[in-house]
Order: structure tokens, then C-alpha cells, then sequence
């Protein structure tokens, strides 16, 4: 499974990238204005440091704008892909998009005939949100687990990007169920290696060998 950043700050992605796993980063307004940044000086910056696919949104009330804010993004960089949202709009896009070899990551899907038609499309990725499915009683792992069987009935290239994580275990989970992509906030990416046990095992190591 591929680990993305889920964030706009510089720092953060250069903190994970340091770790030697880190393969594309995705971002959105929130991140971004969290991040006391311009949407287009953001994605270069990014972009000119992480060779790995960046996702970035096009904003817009149809499909049309979507499709102009696609051809804008995508000038960026090679690596741009553009983030779209799961609607009649932004799946008209995504076929346009796709046609002229743009990349492009269906977001906010919360059913698997959703993916399908974003897969049909030609959509690189398609985004099920699992910490938001949670949140209404609903089984993120499960829609993954359906995507893959889809996906795979069919030979379809997309990949299945897990956001919305929450937690190391839904990492674990998403895992599990066969999704190609993980993005992970910083935050969460800095727990996945931390165990009660293996902090007292080099602590003890450490202790028996006189370090302490």
C-alpha cells in the first residue's frame, strides 16, 4: 500500500518524506488555508519537492469550471492530479480531464456504484472517506472491501485511495481490505510506529547496555 501526506504544510511533508516512504501528498482549501497559503503557490511549492502525485482541487459550481480549474492545475506541474468532487458536475469533468491524459482523484465517495462511475470515467484514483462514513454509523472498510472486489471484477487501473483516516487502525484496516493508497494527516502518520512494547525493549536494551 502506497502512504500519501494528508496536508498542505511544507514542514509536515518533508517530516514524512524524511522517513523514505512517503509517495504523493494530497491537499484541499481547508488544509491549504490552514496552512496561510495560495492554492497555486502551495501546489508548485509542493510539487517541486515531492516527485509523487499531488492532489489538488478544482473548485467550481459546474463542469465546465471544473474542467478550466483542471487545465490551470494541471499546468502546475507533471505530477498534478486534480481533485474533483463525486457529482454529476465534477464526473463530467473527470471523463473530459481524463481524455487529455490529466490525472484526476474522484473525491468524497461514500458508495461503491459512485466509484464505478469514476473508475468508468477514468478517474487514476477514487477517494472513499472512512473516518466520515464512521461518524454516521456507516462501514468505511466495508466500501473499501466492495471497491476492491468491484475494481478487480473488472481489471479497472484506478486505485482505491483511502482518506479521512483517522487513526494507526484505520491504516491497519484499510490495509487489510486491499486499498492502493493510504493518506495519512501527520499526526497519525507519527503513531503508526509507536508501541508500548517496543518502547520498553530498546529502553531496556539501551539499559543493559550502559546508556542509561
Amino acid at each position: 500500500m502506497k502512504f500519501f501526506i494528508d496536508t498542505a504544510d511544507a514542514d509536515e511533508i518533508r517530516q514524512a518524506a524524511d522517513l523514505g516512504l512517503l509517495d504523493g501528498v494530497t491537499t484541499n482549501p481547508t488544509l491549504i488555508k490552514r496552512a496561510g497559503l495560495v492554492r497555486e503557490d502551495a501546489i508548485k511549492t509542493i510539487c517541486g519537492f515531492v516527485p509523487g502525485p499531488v492532489s489538488a482541487e478544482a473548485l467550481g459550481p459546474d463542469a465546465d469550471t471544473f474542467i478550466s480549474e483542471g487545465l490551470e492545475l494541471a499546468k502546475i506541474a507533471k505530477n498534478v492530479v486534480v481533485k474533483l468532487p463525486t457529482n454529476e458536475a465534477g464526473l463530467k469533468a473527470c471523463k473530459a480531464l481524463s481524455d487529455q491524459g490529466i490525472d484526476v482523484n474522484m473525491t468524497l465517495i461514500f458508495q461503491p456504484v459512485q466509484a464505478l462511475l469514476c473508475a468508468r470515467a477514468g478517474a487514476r484514483f477514487v477517494s472513499p472517506f472512512l473516518g466520515r462514513l464512521d461518524d454516521v454509523c456507516s462501514s468505511g472498510m466495508d466500501l473499501i472491501e466492495e471497491l476492491r472486489v468491484i475494481f478487480d471484477n473488472y481489471g479497472f487501473d484506478t486505485e482505491i485511495l483511502a482518506a479521512s483516516i483517522r487513526s494507526p487502525e484505520h491504516v491497519k484496516q484499510a490495509a487489510l481490505r486491499g486499498a492502493d493508497v493510504c493518506t495519512i494527516p501527520f499526526g497519525v502518520i507519527k503513531k503508526l510506529l509507536n508501541h508500548p512494547l517496543t518502547d520498553s525493549g530498546i529502553a531496556a536494551f539501551e539499559r543493559d547496555a550502559g546508556l542509561h
